[in-house]
Parts: C-alpha cells; sequence; structure tokens
C-alpha cells in the first residue's frame, strides 16, 4: 500500500480553483461520476448482500430471489461486503468492495486526476492503479477497497483496513481492532461542499455498528491538508497526534465508540 494519504485528501477543492467546486453536467472530466450509473453487474453484487438476487420471471419481469449467504474472504474486518446501505443526508450509500475487471478503469481515471493524484501517488496507466489493488485483493482480508456508491452512482474509493495490522501500528499505540479508514472522492462535482464529512460520519458508523470490538477509528492525512483535517473534525474525529510517517507528517484522527454519541 503507498503512502497512508488515502483519507479525504481528494475530497476538497483549492481555494485557488474555484472553478472545480461546481462542475458543469456537460464538463467530460467529470461525467464519470455525474453520468456513471451501477452496472447490473454492481446492482446483483448489492442484491447478493442484502440477500437478494434479481432473476427474471416467466413474464421476464425482474424480480428479487434469496441466494445462499456467501463466505466473504475479510473476516479481519467483519465482512465489509456484507455491511448493508447506510442512510444519510446526502442519499443512500453503501461500500461494494472493488473487482478489478469491473472497477480498474474508473478508479484509474480518478487516480489521474491532479488533485487525487496529488497525495495517492497513482497516476500512470491503468496497471499502476491495478499494482495497487491486487495485494488488497489477494491478502488475508486486512485491507478491503471498496468503490463508495452514493444514490446508484459510484463516487468515491476507499479503503478499510485493520490499522493494528498495519505499518501504521509502528507508529502510534495502537490497540486491538483499531480500524482505519482511506477514502478520496472521485468527482469535483462531488467536492467542497461537506459530502466529504457526510460519508466520513457515515462509515465510521458503519465500522462500529458491525465490528462490535472496535473501540476506535483511526485516520492519518498529511498535516499540510488541512481541509481533509477539517472534514474529520466535522465528521466526529479527534485530532490525537502528530505522527512522522515514513513519507509525511499526518495527522492522527481517531474516532472513538466512547464519544460516538457526544461528537
Amino acid at each position: 500500500m503507498p503512502s497512508a494519504e488515502a483519507s479525504t485528501d481528494a475530497d476538497t477543492t483549492p481555494v485557488t480553483a474555484p472553478e472545480q467546486s461546481a462542475a458543469p453536467a456537460d464538463d467530460p472530466d467529470c461525467q464519470d461520476t455525474l453520468d456513471l450509473r451501477l452496472s447490473e453487474e454492481l446492482v446483483a453484487f448489492i442484491a447478493e448482500q442484502d440477500g437478494t438476487r434479481p432473476a427474471e420471471g416467466a413474464d421476464g419481469e425482474r424480480r428479487s430471489t434469496p441466494v445462499p449467504a456467501s463466505t466473504p474472504k475479510d473476516d479481519l474486518l467483519d465482512h465489509v461486503g456484507g455491511w448493508g446501505p447506510a442512510t444519510t443526508p446526502a442519499g443512500v450509500f453503501q461500500l461494494v468492495p472493488v473487482r478489478i475487471e469491473r472497477d480498474l478503469k474508473l478508479l484509474s481515471r480518478w487516480m489521474n486526476d491532479p488533485a487525487v493524484a496529488a497525495f495517492w501517488e497513482l497516476a500512470g496507466p491503468e496497471t499502476v492503479t491495478a499494482d495497487h489493488l491486487t495485494p488488497q485483493l489477494d491478502g488475508d482480508g486486512r485491507s478491503v477497497p471498496c468503490l463508495g456508491v452514493l444514490g446508484g452512482t459510484p463516487m468515491s474509493y476507499w479503503e478499510i483496513y485493520r490499522a493494528d495490522l498495519d505499518p501504521l501500528a509502528r507508529h502510534y499505540p495502537a490497540r486491538p481492532h483499531d480500524t482505519g479508514i482511506h477514502l478520496l472522492i472521485g468527482g469535483v462535482a462531488h467536492r467542497g461542499h461537506g459530502l466529504g464529512t457526510t460519508l466520513l460520519r457515515a462509515v465510521a458508523d458503519l465500522v462500529l455498528d458491525h465490528r462490535p470490538r472496535c473501540a476506535r477509528v483511526i485516520a492519518e492525512p498529511d498535516m499540510r491538508n488541512t481541509p481533509s483535517v477539517s472534514a474529520f473534525l466535522s465528521a466526529g474525529f479527534r485530532f490525537a497526534a502528530e505522527v512522522d510517517l515514513p513519507d509525511k507528517r499526518a495527522a492522527l484522527m481517531v474516532r472513538d465508540r466512547a464519544l460516538r454519541a457526544v461528537l
């Protein structure tokens, strides 16, 4: 995994480029998030997580039928793919585990956005993004890459990972089952409107709801990225410390289960 600067760093638009805060609908640079809707394969995957699979009846009408429960690989994270949707002020949101054959083109496009590349450092051909995803997908489940689907539109990329099993644990007093989150917002039309804060809170709540052994959600944005740090603070995280990581000086952000109701 590259730099742990995989948080909300791409979720804000620089003040020097206000034209990015609301891209027009005909802007080809944001068509992938404004116009891209769930493919039938992605719809089927989400239905499977809810225990149903779209099917066609004798009359040709699509219906939902039960499917056998699967055994996800991500046992270390309590089956992220089965967490289901969350209702947020911005709409219904769901984490959908990445499939390279389905999602690589879109994710590579996002990684080549200069605002994203500045922190993720994954710009280049699709193989660069594939090389980042493959160790997670082929690993033991301690990090799960996901698409963030909001209102039927894939619009963000997330990594849900075991912070206590990550190299990050060497740089802070980790506790068992600490869970980390990395985030990027894929299209400029979704940046700069507080959406990162809304989704950070929703995903942190999903972690705490579905990982009962996890007492803390962890993140480590670059100290220089004040909009990112601000988004975490607004989402109920607290600033715990400055941490020197191999490639940056990070702000250790923590959302405590014990403080969940008050922050």
